[in-house]
Order: C-alpha cells, then structure tokens, then sequence
C-alpha cells in the first residue's frame, strides 16, 4: 500500500511508520512548510500539496499538540483545539477532492470523547462527555466531515493514554518512581484506560486492513486500570517505593484545569469494536505490560 502519514515525528507516527515499512508498505511524510517533494503543507495558512500522481491507499493523521506538555491558559487550549481540528478539516477537504481518494482515512482522536466517566465503562455507542476534553474530540472528528462525505471510509480511532518508556506519560513518570518518588494521585481511585505503544501501532495498521471498519474506534487494553493500581504495578516494575501520593489539592494548585482533566478525571473505556472484529492485544494486563516495556533488551 501507499500510505501517508501526518505527525509522523511523535511517538505514535515514528514507531508506526518504521512498523509500516517493515511490513513492506510505502510511507509518505505529509511534511509542514516544505513547498517542494509530494506531499506538504502549512495547515495554519490553509494550504496543502498532495502529488496526484501517486495513489494513497490510506491516509493518517496524527497531528495534535501535546495536550500534557504545559499548563492550559486560554491560548494554550485554543491551540490544542487548533493543531487537531484544521489539520484534520484541511487534509480531509483535500483528500475529498482527490481525483481518485484513498480507500481509507484514519483520523487521530482521544478517548477524552467521553469526559469523566467516573467509574461507569463507556463504549463506542455512548455520547460525549461534557468538559473541555470532549469539546475537542467532537470538534476534531467532526472536521473529518468532508472525507465522510466523500464515502471514504474514515476511521476515528480514540486511544488511550499510550504506555512507553520513550515517550508520553509513562516516559514522565519513571524518573520520580525510580528516585522512589512515586506515589497515587488524589484518591487514587480514578481510571486510566491504556494501550501500550506496540498495540496502538498494530490496532492502527489492523483498521487500514479491515475494510468493514469505519467510525469510532476505541484503542484501549481490555483492562483499564486505576492510578493506584497503576502506581503500583510501576513500583513492583522498578522495585521502589511508591509511598509519595500528590494530593488533590497539589494537583490544582500545580496543573489547574489540566491537571483536574487528566490526572484527576476517570476514563473506563472498552474497546468493543476491536475486540468484536477479531483484534488481539498483546498486553492485556498493566503489570506484565510494564514488566515487557521496562525490562525487554534494548
């Protein structure tokens, strides 16, 4: 297959374009504000080039500024809004207007959709969520509108927090665990719905190939986990303490609203259309995911 791929250089895009190549497909970098090669763009410009000469068979998109990296103030978050919804609504318009468009479009999204789930399990049937991380899921899927209006197939695949030790938030967290610095968050009782970084690659490669799958996707491990759980089975990894919790009241006072969201909010997620089309995991289960990821030979 062609495939081309946006936000290729974050965790996800580069461990998915190398696993891409390795299977024996041809990968193409949407790159920003190169005006020369096949495919490139300046997304906050509205301008796009896309080399008519070469079919894609898909298409994915990756973009989206970090969402954990800084702590969110009005420009902050317009920004996280705006990195996800024009990149996605200018590379779909452009898709649809391909002379001939890919089979498939996978579009990047976040299991945010659902908001604060609490303790109760969401699935791909349920509705959005009512807090800021909702607000821009459905804004970001619904920027794809031009590529589903078009009939190719899009897929909107919701990961979870992806786990690696290169990157992201288990990245983050190794440092102050391994100084047995580690602790829970708050009451500790709040859900974290997780993929490991070489499932979420193998699910995504799984909806390029499965064309009876199209919509929300859920990537997530059948097993979410709760922080509590979740410091704990870090600790046993690393074999250190985790008896440093950070209260709620810190979590304000330090990330505000960001921290509120994400390390204090419950996400129960399932993956029901993944399972329900024949897709395995690798890693079901927190404490041998994170024993594979923290002790596997480099």
């Amino acid at each position: 297959m062609n495939i081309l791929i946006s936000g290729i250089t974050g965790l996800i895009g580069t461990a998915l374009k190398a696993s891409l190549k390795s299977a024996g497909h041809k990968v193409y970098t949407l790159h920003r504000g190169v005006h020369s090669g096949s495919f490139y763009w300046t997304p906050e410009k509205n301008q796009i080039h896309l080399d008519t000469s070469i079919h894609l068979d898909a298409v994915i998109c990756l973009n989206g500024v970090n969402i954990g990296d800084k702590r969110w103030n009005a420009s902050r978050k317009q920004a996280i809004l705006d990195s996800r919804v024009q990149c996605t609504q200018l590379l779909s318009r452009a898709l649809a207007d391909l002379p001939t468009p890919p089979e498939v479009f996978i579009s990047g999204s976040a299991i945010g959709f659902y908001g604060d789930t609490q303790h109760h399990w969401k699935d791909e049937s349920h509705g959005p969520g009512d807090n800021f991380l909702s607000e821009i899921v459905t804004k970001w899927e619904a920027a794809a509108q031009p590529a589903v209006n078009q009939g190719i197939r899009t897929v909107f695949i919701r990961s979870g927090v992806v786990l690696s030790p290169k990157g992201g938030a288990l990245h983050k967290m190794l440092l102050p665990f391994k100084l047995g610095l580690g602790g829970k968050v708050g009451h500790g009782q709040q859900f974290m719905s997780w993929i490991s970084l070489e499932d979420e690659v193998r699910a995504i490669q799984f909806l390029v190939e499965n064309s009876q799958i199209s919509g929300p996707v859920n990537l997530t491990a059948p097993n979410p986990v709760t922080n509590l759980q979740l410091t704990q089975s870090l600790g046993k990894a690393l074999s250190r303490p985790t008896v440093l919790p950070m209260p709620e009241f810190m979590v304000k006072l330090i990330f505000g609203e960001m921290g509120e969201l994400l390390l204090l909010g419950s996400n129960r997620i399932k993956s029901n259309v993944l399972q329900a089309n024949g897709f395995q995991f690798n890693h079901v289960d927190i404490q041998s995911a994170l024993n594979a990821m923290l002790h596997t030979p480099k």
